[in-house]
């Protein structure tokens, strides 16, 4: 018997589990608990290992992903955080970098600050950007910034001192001393958290992790303790944003890493299957009950960046929230899910988003208490979704709760009926999307249309076919397991971890050791944590990245690193490397200018087997139906009779014509006229767009 794995995914709607064993797949959706979110993972699991004929302490891991991290940054719902900074540096977390993201809008709106600025407080020392002591700790004021902690009776504190990424030795010392006279107390310092230049992103960052980490902690051991109080004894792993596993101790302690670690595992879902059918350009679409998550992947591997927003107060508007500064996979992520509530604004204009039913109450159809109008309600109208197999048959639906709320809050507004009314929600979802992909690939310079799309979540293969048709896009793969995509992720991800430094260094004064000092100094810091989770066993692979720039310009490009040394005639590599990497994102490059690496990273992953090679096939024997549906055709602007297919019950070489709906437990995929899927050797569903539709 092969091991038994298990991949969790926590969403704002739903908490998938999916269960791997002998080659099967076992999963299920359950609505997230937000009070206790460890007791749904719980239950799941529970369901799973029964329906497999497994015990709980047949387990042989958990690897785990949660959006809780973003929910308390977004809803504030931290620990009571304290913030250390060096003096005359107390607003930068406030004053932002003073960029005006929307130059004409005279009430624009920022985020908050985590912490407000009575709990803010200052030690006069100071760092010079070489990392030299300009001012040493004052021991005296310490000790007394202590006292001030403990009478505020603080649960977390964070300390970001100026240029600390070059040098963290002040920070580690009012850390020590705190400690020393606060044992229990959480603290976080931007040193170890977030190693980074600009100090408005890395103070937010700090500010972050130690906003959540008591939460997080609290969460991430109750969770442990709740699997091991039904069987389940082996070992519990997080996926972190970006794409590697890593041990719950180290989740514990950086929890801020966590804050896209879902999403992630979507990711690396989709570039499972671009590299099971050798696609280069892919977009992975993942729309489940809260958020749509779209990512480029290119020659098998997801974008990554070194810094993303939370919490934008503006739609798509760079700057409008709060700034992460640690390794993610880089996507875009907008409020457009099963649970995005629809309205119609002052200009009769639909809106649907970013708000969400969430669980609790959820959309209206769910018959938990909720009244407004959602996109699962609208798609319930539509015809795309049956009322009594919802989730698998666990959460029966409504449709006259979907039709009233839909009427009363979209339709009576704009003197439409039910019907247009959930069309024009879905249009309204489906362009809000289409709209962020266009956005993420023109910053990329990608042309979309080129791309092969992967969809999957909850409610990404009933919007699939749509948001395929409005990009452009003609041809897109649902895998097996698409409702659960995420936690099988998590599954095919390796153990691994980034370790990133701001280190400045001018081309023109390259050193070879020096560099090679930075390198093996991050490559240790990244082995370390990864062979906690491996114990040392098996192979380990490395890729290191400069950031660099020409000088005068304000933002850095990643470029990969070859070989395991530098020499000292590198510098040549390092600017051949960096020209080619611009010109591929701006065309060509600049003569004459000085060339600038800013930062540093090293990632440390271990080795998973690759994919077993699929051949796509594009045609095949037509399948018979097992029964009709009405299902919305926009073409005809009515109801038309569409053949029903249960996934389970077709075979590799089936192929389906449109209109369709191919249904499963955890979604189903909606076929429109003029497309047809084939079904591949792996169960994939491959969905053509023969016509151009409508």
């Amino acid at each position: 018997m092969m091991a038994v794995r298990v991949g969790v995914d926590i969403g704002g709607t739903f908490t998938d589990v999916a269960l791997e064993s002998d080659g099967r797949l076992i999963s299920t959706k359950v609505l997230t608990d937000y009070a206790a979110p460890q007791r749904a993972v719980v239950e799941a699991t529970e369901k799973v290992a029964t329906e497999a004929g497994v015990a709980p302490g047949d387990i042989a891991v958990v690897i785990h992903g949660t959006t809780l991290a973003t929910n308390a940054l977004i809803e504030r719902r931290g620990a009571k955080t304290a913030f250390i900074t060096t003096e005359g540096y107390r607003d930068v977390i406030e004053m932002r970098t003073e960029n005006r993201f929307e130059q004409y809008d005279l009430y624009i709106t920022l985020p908050k600050p985590l912490v407000a600025r009575r709990h803010r407080y200052t030690v006069g020392e100071r760092i010079d950007a070489g990392g030299n002591v300009l001012r040493p700790i004052d021991v005296d004021e310490v000790d007394a910034l202590a006292t001030k902690i403990a009478n505020m009776g603080y649960e977390s504190v964070a300390i970001g001192f100026i240029h600390a990424y070059a040098n963290g030795a002040h920070e580690r010392r009012v850390r020590d001393a705190l400690r020393a006279r606060l044992p229990d107390l959480s603290i976080s310092i931007s040193s170890e958290v977030a190693p980074q230049m600009r100090e408005f992103e890395r103070f937010n960052t700090v500010v972050a992790n130690a906003y959540v980490k008591p939460l997080m902690a609290r969460y991430l051991h109750n969770l442990v303790d709740e699997l091991r109080g039904i069987g389940v004894a082996c070992p519990v792993y997080v996926i972190h944003s970006g794409g590697g596993i890593i041990t719950i101790d180290t989740a514990a302690e950086f929890p801020v890493r966590l804050v896209e670690s879902g999403p992630a595992g979507g990711a690396i879902f989709a570039a499972d299957i671009a590299a099971r059918y050798d696609l280069d350009r892919v977009l992975s679409f993942d729309m489940g009950g809260t958020t749509a998550k779209i990512c480029l992947i290119e020659n098998q591997a997801p974008q990554t960046a070194k810094t993303f927003e939370v919490a934008r107060t503006y739609r798509f508007k760079k700057g409008s929230g709060m700034p992460i500064a640690i390794p993610v996979i880089e996507m875009v992520e907008i409020g457009a899910g099963g649970g995005s509530i629809a309205s119609v604004d002052s200009l009769r204009q639909i809106r649907v988003g970013p708000e969400s039913a969430g669980s609790e109450p959820g959309p209206a159809s769910y018959q938990r208490g909720g009244d407004k109008p959602a996109v699962t309600d609208a798609d319930l109208v539509l015809g795309r979704i049956d009322p009594e197999n919802f989730a698998g048959g666990s959460i029966p639906l409504s449709q006259p709760l979907a039709e009233t709320a839909v009427s009363r809050d979209v339709g009576r507004p704009l003197d439409m009926d039910p019907l247009a009314s959930a069309y024009g929600i879905s249009e309204v979802v489906d362009e809000n999307m289409a709209n962020a992909a266009r956005v993420h690939a023109v910053e990329n310079g990608k042309e979309i249309g080129a791309f092969t799309m992967i969809a999957f979540g909850g409610a990404a293969p009933i919007h699939a076919a749509r948001l395929a048709e409005k990009l452009g896009i003609r041809r897109y793969l649902v895998p097996p397991g698409a409702g659960v995509g995420s936690a099988i992720g998590f599954l095919r991800a390796p153990f691994g971890y980034e370790a990133v430094q701001s280190r400045f260094l001018a081309l023109a004064d390259y050193e070879a050791d020096l560099v090679n000092d930075i390198l093996d100094g991050l490559e240790r810091s990244a082995a370390a944590i990864v062979e906690e989770g491996t114990g040392g066993r098996g192979e380990v692979q490395r890729q290191k990245t400069a950031y660099m720039r020409y000088r005068g310009q304000g933002w850095e490009i990643p470029v990969d690193l070859a070989g395991p040394r530098f020499g000292p005639d590198d510098a040549a590599t390092l600017k051949s490397g960096f020209e080619e990497a611009y010109t591929r994102l701006f065309g060509r490059p600049i003569d004459g200018l000085d060339i600038e690496i800013v930062s540093w990273s090293v990632r440390v992953s271990s080795i998973v087997p690759p994919p077993v090679p699929v051949a796509m096939r594009t045609s095949g024997t037509l399948a018979e139906p097992s029964g009709k549906r009405r299902l919305f055709d926009p073409a005809k602007g009515a109801f038309t009779s569409a053949d029903v297919y249960d996934r389970f019950d077709l075979a590799p070489g089936h192929s389906v014509e449109g209109p369709s709906v191919i249904v499963e437990r955890e979604t189903a995929t909606i076929v429109p006229a003029g497309c047809r899927t084939v079904v591949q050797s792996d169960g994939c569903l491959l969905v053509e767009r023969e016509t151009d539709g409508s």
